[in-house]
């Protein structure tokens, strides 16, 4: 039987509804999807892709680190744009966090995120 463990820190942003920032099971860690909002002042205030993009990543780096794991051990993202034209730009950010091997990837556009983010991404990785 698998063990849940709900996994939250304060330095990412708290939940902003009825779910978790991640959970534990099995030795592995499912993160909730992170947009870029700024934990200290719990808004967006970051304006462009990249800087919003940078905040995600560091929000998901925290998420990551309170169960343990570093992005070197992320086998699957799930990445959300409000705009496919910020690809690229999302790309040049995104990768500098994953320089080798990086993890299996679905991106896809979406009609709005929520707080009118440009970018979320959602992590799964592997403990241990």
């Amino acid at each position: 039987m698998a063990i849940k463990q709900v996994l939250h820190t304060d330095f990412a942003p708290a939940a902003v509804g009825p779910y978790s920032q991640a959970i534990s099971a099995n030795n592995m860690i499912f993160t909730s999807g992170q947009i870029p909002i700024n934990p200290a002042s719990g808004k967006i205030e970051a304006t462009t892709i990249e800087e919003q993009t940078e905040q995600v990543m560091k929000n998901l780096h925290y998420v990551l680190a309170r169960g343990g794991v570093a992005f070197d051990r992320v086998i699957k993202t799930t990445c959300f744009l409000a705009d496919m034209n910020d690809f690229a730009a999302f790309n040049s950010v995104y990768a500098k966090y994953f320089p080798e091997n990086p993890p299996a990837r679905s991106c896809v556009q979406v009609a709005a995120l929520p707080m009118g983010a440009k970018v979320e991404v959602e992590a799964i990785a592997v403990q241990g």
